[in-house]
Parts: structure tokens; C-alpha cells; sequence
């Protein structure tokens, strides 16, 4: 049985992983895998058991119709699935070095108008809106639609709505510089103009996701409680630093979890994004403002095992778990609590 309705808004294409050590623009071979962080999200909730809608554009190519052909055996509502005639569908190259940790490398596919994902239509998803927003609980977002003007303003106006229909919403700040700018750049920091476009938008959220570096990028500290203070609604906050301790606040409660991490991993792609998946599939059994410590706690253990688990193997969805695999892990490994 489904559970509680979930929407998730934001890009769906193709992570194109090099061999560990090598350049996926030149070296062979190369294995390309569906990603996106909003469509790894869906993804994931999708095997967990969840009703989960996906907003999102794909172009009109072979990898946007295999991607469409995965949601739906998925069992996500495609409703807001859009697709975009002009432009394709993006492809990310992604360098891996030995040990599984990646780096985005650029893009390639772009005929000249950009990418689909650059292009969610505000218009089509205002018809498509109350097919996909019915009795949904959460909304979970990224960033990266915010680095382009027609997402942009789709992804305003999707927040708005959720609002209004008293959505709660959830971000990942996913910060990712090749996304926001036309060349690669060795500038890892935001620009002060970057900054402000992405912390405005946290005004309006329940829940913030970040990894370490991002929370010292954005707010100069990865204390979960000083983020969370730097707003007057005081949003849960949940910092993440690979396989070191998560840091957390949830409905006030402060703690640090140990992070759940396996003998051998293959590909940290989406890791990050099943981690987010599994704190909304928790979330959705629980109000937030009811949330103890304890139960805090529990959400954090269970998203950090389904975080811990795709690193197991190639790409972000392929790998993904059941419940029963996150329970299983988590009874092997007792937990990672610290």
C-alpha cells in the first residue's frame, strides 16, 4: 500500500560516469544513468512505499522517453512530467576518482537553447497542477531550477501554490556551481547574487537539507541550531558530511547521529538524494511539530542507511532500496547511532 501523497519539483537527466580515474568527455567506458536530484528523490520514495508525483521537463529524445518509461514503472504520477520538443534532455558528466566520490564535469547534448530541465513550463504545470498537488503532504526541491529563468520562475510559483495548499515544503540547498554558470569554474563559492537567490527561497520551507561545506558556504557555520536561529520560523535543519557525523535539529531538538557507512562503495551518486528521501518517507508517518528526540533520532538512523546503501552501486536509482533492505541494514549494523 501507497502511503501519503509527496511532490517533487526540479531536474531529471543523465549523470554520464567516466571509469574511476578518468575524463567521461574522452575516456572509455562510460555508463550513463538517470539522475537529478528532485527525480532521484521521487525515485527513491517511490520504492519506499510512497504516492510521489515529479515535476520536471525531459526532451524529446531517447533518454527523455527511457527516463519517462522508468517513472512510470516506478509508479510515479508523470502528470507534471513535461516535454520539451526544442531542447534535449541534459547530460551531466560526472569524474569519479578511485574511492566512488564524484565530480560534475560540465554538460553535453545542448544544441544551442540550453537544456529541458531549464525549461519547466509555469504554464502547463498551472493546467496540470491539480492533478499532481492532490492530498500531497510534502514538497521536496532543489536548487539548481532556480539558475534558470523559465524553471525559475515555474519553481516560485510551485512554492507559492504548495503553500497556499498548506504543503509543507523541503529543501535540499544541492548547491552545484557548473549548474549556475555558462563556463566550468575553480570558484566553488557563491556569488553574493547566487546567495541570496537560493537563501530567499529557505524563508518559506519546514525543512533544510545541507552537506558541511554547503552550510559554511551559506551561512558561515554547519550548526544546525545557528542556521536554523538565522530565520524567524525556525525551519528543522539536517547538515550532512559524508561519512562523518550528521548534525541536526528537528522541531527543536538538537543531536548528532553517526553516519551509517558500508565496507565497500561503488558510486556516491544520489547518496545524498536517498538520504532526503528517506527523512520525508519518516516524516510522513509523523507530524513535525510533534517530533521528539527520540523519534528524531529514528529519522535521522533511517535516512542515513538509505543514504549508505546506494553507494552499493552504479548510478543513483538502479541501486535504490526497499524498506525492507534499509531495515535489514539497520539491523546488521545496529543502528550508527552514536
Amino acid at each position: 500500500m501507497k502511503s501519503e501523497n509527496v511532490i517533487a519539483f526540479g531536474e531529471a537527466l543523465i549523470d554520464r560516469l567516466g571509469p574511476p580515474g578518468g575524463d567521461p568527455l574522452f575516456d572509455l567506458p562510460v555508463t550513463d544513468c538517470f539522475g537529478g536530484a528532485p527525480a532521484n528523490v521521487a525515485c527513491a520514495l517511490s520504492r519506499l512505499g510512497v504516492n510521489v508525483s515529479l515535476i520536471s521537463s525531459l526532451g524529446n529524445d531517447a533518454f527523455g522517453k527511457n527516463f519517462k518509461n522508468l517513472m512510470i514503472n516506478r509508479g510515479i504520477n508523470t502528470v507534471g512530467l513535461q516535454e520539451d520538443k526544442t531542447r534535449p534532455t541534459r547530460v551531466v558528466l560526472v569524474r569519479r576518482d578511485a574511492s566512488g566520490e564524484r565530480f560534475f564535469e560540465g554538460f553535453a547534448g545542448d544544441k544551442g537553447l540550453g537544456f529541458a530541465d531549464q525549461a519547466i513550463s509555469r504554464e502547463q504545470l498551472i493546467k496540470d497542477w491539480p492533478l499532481v498537488v492532490d492530498q500531497s503532504k510534502w514538497l521536496v526541491l532543489g536548487t539548481i531550477p532556480l539558475a534558470s529563468e523559465i524553471s525559475s520562475n515555474t519553481f516560485l510559483w510551485c512554492v507559492e501554490n504548495a503553500l497556499h495548499a498548506g504543503i509543507k515544503i523541503a529543501i535540499d540547498v544541492n548547491w552545484r556551481p557548473t549548474f549556475w554558470r555558462k563556463r566550468v569554474s575553480k570558484v566553488l563559492a557563491p556569488s553574493v547574487e547566487e546567495k541570496n537567490k537560493i537563501t530567499s527561497i529557505l524563508n518559506n520551507v519546514s525543512l533544510i537539507k545541507l552537506a558541511k561545506e554547503e552550510a559554511e558556504c551559506f551561512f558561515n557555520t554547519s550548526n544546525p541550531m545557528e542556521i536554523s536561529s538565522s530565520f524567524s520560523h525556525r525551519p528543522s535543519v539536517i547538515v550532512t558530511d559524508g561519512s562523518n557525523p550528521i548534525l541536526w535539529l528537528i522541531n527543536n531538538h538538537f543531536g548528532k547521529s553517526l553516519a551509517i557507512t558500508l565496507p565497500s562503495v561503488i558510486d556516491t551518486t544520489g547518496a545524498g538524494d536517498a538520504f532526503t528521501a528517506g527523512l520525508i518517507y519518516q516524516l510522513l508517518s509523523v507530524q513535525l511539530d510533534q517530533i521528539t528526540k527520540h523519534k528524531a533520532e529514528e529519522i535521522v538512523k533511517f535516512a542515513s542507511a538509505c543514504g549508505a546503501y546506494v553507494c552499493r552501486g552504479l548510478g543513483a536509482i538502479e541501486s535504490q532500496p526497499y524498506r525492507e533492505d534499509i531495515y535489514k541494514l539497520l539491523s546488521e549494523t545496529n543502528g550508527g547511532m552514536s
